[in-house]
């Protein structure tokens, strides 16, 4: 049984998670400590982390949530989802998820955006299959840093 919790307290544990979890997500490079909490420090973002308590608590996969207000209302984005590949399909996505759209929704957001690359098969069913329905709209994206991929 998987347990999701907040991420309130950045370890050196979270870092080699993080290390081990995002090559599996991007090209981006893994966050280091003080990327992780800055992330942590900000009211508007949370870090969700999936743990195996019958392996000592083992991260095995993760989800951001950003929850920003805008003159049209309370917004919410997940991104960052993770899943160890070890550990995909037994509903360890589902559950980050879930935890995440609930967070959202104590928050005060109407609704829950995100993207994923039509290349995650299995993360665009999960997404559909939980409600999330495909918006026809332009996702536009201007580079400002050689960090983002």
């Amino acid at each position: 049984m998987v347990e999701i919790h907040p991420l309130t307290q950045v370890t050196g544990t979270v870092v080699q998670a993080f290390e081990r979890l995002i090559p599996q997500l991007s090209d981006a490079r893994p966050p280091t400590q003080a990327d992780l909490e800055k992330i942590v420090s900000s009211p508007s973002t949370s870090i969700l982390l999936a743990y195996d308590p019958a392996q000592n608590d083992h991260i095995i996969g993760t989800l951001t949530l950003v929850v920003f207000c805008t003159p049209t209302g309370m917004h919410a984005w997940i991104e960052d989802v993770v899943v160890d590949g070890a550990w995909r399909g037994r509903g360890i996505g589902e559950a980050l998820t879930r935890a995440g759209l609930e967070c959202a929704a104590e928050m005060g957001a109407a609704a829950v955006d995100l993207t994923s690359r039509p290349s995650r098969e299995a993360a665009n069913r999960l997404y559909q299959r939980l409600g999330f329905q495909l918006r026809h709209t332009n996702l536009y994206r201007l580079i400002l840093s050689q960090d983002v991929k």
